[in-house]
């Protein structure tokens, strides 16, 4: 079997920013984002994915983080969508359900190649360190739009806003194992192929 990696370079005026990604890794990862928090999310996604990922990003966080984790969310969705290739074989669906204490988080998805965000939150705290949670939701719009996926994730309960996006980013990582596992050798599909 081929490496299943992808790599993007991406620079604008807002962020510059470089992402390396290897489906079939170890969970070894290494992400600088100038901000923190988001390295710590980005860090639980490679993981609980069991992929060797790299992320390194300067963005204009004097304005805020939105530019930076919109375009992280591009340039991450580009390097799966690459690793994934034909995505001949893969099991395409992944589901989780995660807890982090008080906080339940679902989180379901197809690597169809036909990108849609359902997301739904209203538990979420308006500000989580330091940002406006809304950030969150820019950026797996931007992940699902370029990778071909189609996400759906629930919120179900929680009180922390640490919590309940930290179930998510597990959650996320969990299908994502789930979904890019190769289980065949065809597409799984019953029209004989993947909407690019």
């Amino acid at each position: 079997m081929h490496p299943r990696t992808g790599r993007i370079d991406r620079q604008t005026r807002e962020t510059q920013i470089s992402v390396v990604v290897n489906l079939d890794g170890k969970g070894v990862c290494s992400v600088r984002t100038g901000f923190g928090f988001a390295d710590h999310m980005l860090d639980l996604l490679g993981h609980w994915a069991g992929f060797d990922l790299e992320i390194s990003c300067t963005g204009d966080l004097h304005i805020d983080a939105h530019h930076s984790l919109e375009d992280i969310g591009l340039c991450l969705g580009n390097a799966l969508n690459m690793a994934l290739g034909e995505r001949r074989g893969i099991a395409r669906v992944g589901c989780a359900k995660v807890p982090m204490d008080e906080a339940l988080t679902e989180v379901c998805l197809d690597l169809s190649g036909r990108p849609y965000l359902v997301y739904e939150e209203n538990v979420l705290p308006a500000v989580i360190a330091g940002q406006e949670k809304d950030l969150w939701r820019e950026f797996l719009k931007s992940l699902a739009s370029k990778a071909g996926m189609n996400l759906h994730v629930r919120m179900l309960y929680g009180q922390n806003g640490h919590h309940l996006l930290e179930s998510v980013f597990k959650g996320l990582g969990l299908a994502l194992r789930q979904a890019v596992r190769v289980e065949r050798e065809d597409v799984l599909s019953t029209k004989g192929g993947l909407d690019s």
